[in-house]
C-alpha cells in the first residue's frame, strides 16, 4: 500500500470508527453485488496560517494531487478548493476553510485561542488532516455559542481535523438506476437523508447530482460534560459526462452549500 493509500485508509478507519454509518452502507452496497468506489473525501479547516486549505492539502499535493478549482461560499463564509488525483484509482479531495475574520470578535478570539493551543509537532507534521482534536476540550457553552454563529466552527471545535465525510461514487453502483433509487434504498434501511435544497442537489444539466445522509449523533466529551451532537455523514455523487465524454470532476457551489447542512443540528 502506498503512502497516500495508507493515509486514506487511516482517515477512513477513523471516520468509520467514529460513526459506523459509512461502513454499514458500503456493506449494504456490496450485498447487492456492487463494488462501491469513493468519489471524494472532504476536510474542514480554519482560514488561519497553518490550519487551512493549504496545510490540509499538503500530503495530497506531496502524493501528486493538483489543485483543480476554487470555490466561494459567501452564505456560510467559507472558501474551498478541490484537488484531483494523479491517477483515477484515488478519490478527489475537497477542502474548505472558515473565513474567521468575518465573524464576531468573540468567535475570532475563541478560534484564535484554539489555534494557539495546537502543538508545534502537529503543525509541522504535514498530516494535519488526521490530527483529530489538537486543542483542549471546549465547554458545552462555547460549543453552543459557536453554533449560533457558525455550525462549521462548532463542528471543528468539537471534532478537530478528520474526515468530515467520504462520498461514494454512484456511477460505481450498477445495481441502481440512479441517485433517487440509491436514496430510496438508504431510506428503506433506516438512514435519514439531508433534505436541505431537496434530497437531490444538482442535476444532469450541471453534470453532478449529490445527496447525503444526516450526520450521525455521537457522544462527545466536552470540558464540562458529555452530550450527543451531530458528527460525520455519508455522501453520494452521481457524475455525468461532459460534452467531450469525460466525467465532470468538479463541484457545484449551490449544491455544496446544502450538503454542508448535513451536520446542522436542526435538521430532521
Amino acid at each position: 500500500m502506498s503512502t497516500i493509500e495508507t493515509l486514506f485508509q487511516r482517515l477512513w478507519d477513523d471516520y468509520n470508527l467514529l460513526v459506523g454509518q459509512p461502513g454499514r452502507i458500503k456493506t449494504l452496497f456490496e450485498q447487492r453485488g456492487d463494488r462501491p468506489l469513493l468519489d471524494h473525501l472532504a476536510l474542514r479547516g480554519f482560514g488561519l496560517t497553518g490550519l487551512g486549505v493549504d496545510a490540509l492539502a499538503h500530503p495530497f499535493l506531496e502524493a501528486g494531487y493538483r489543485k483543480a478549482a476554487t470555490y466561494s461560499f459567501d452564505q456560510k463564509q467559507l472558501d474551498g478548493a478541490h484537488f484531483e488525483p494523479p491517477h483515477a484509482s484515488l478519490p478527489l479531495v475537497f477542502i474548505s476553510q472558515l473565513r474567521v475574520e468575518r465573524f464576531s470578535p468573540w468567535l475570532q478570539e475563541r478560534v484564535h485561542a484554539l489555534a494557539e493551543a495546537v502543538p508545534t509537532s502537529v503543525l509541522g507534521s504535514g498530516h494535519l488532516c488526521c490530527a483529530g482534536v489538537p486543542w483542549p476540550k471546549v465547554s458545552q457553552a462555547d460549543y453552543q455559542r459557536l453554533m449560533q454563529e457558525s455550525e462549521y466552527a462548532a463542528w471543528l471545535a468539537a471534532f478537530g481535523f478528520r474526515a468530515n465525510h467520504f462520498a461514494f461514487l454512484v456511477n460505481s453502483l450498477p445495481s441502481f438506476s440512479g441517485l433517487a433509487e440509491v436514496n430510496d434504498f438508504l431510506r428503506s434501511h433506516g438512514f435519514l437523508l439531508n433534505s436541505s435544497g431537496g434530497e437531490i442537489k444538482g442535476s444532469p444539466a450541471l453534470y453532478l447530482e449529490q445527496s447525503s445522509t444526516l450526520a450521525q449523533q455521537v457522544e462527545v466529551a466536552f470540558a464540562d460534560d458529555t452530550t450527543s451532537i451531530p458528527s460525520c455523514y455519508t455522501e453520494f455523487a452521481l457524475r455525468h459526462p461532459l460534452p467531450d465524454g469525460r466525467l465532470f470532476t468538479g463541484f457545484i457551489e449551490a449544491s455544496a452549500n446544502h450538503i454542508f447542512e448535513s451536520t446542522a443540528a436542526g435538521q430532521k
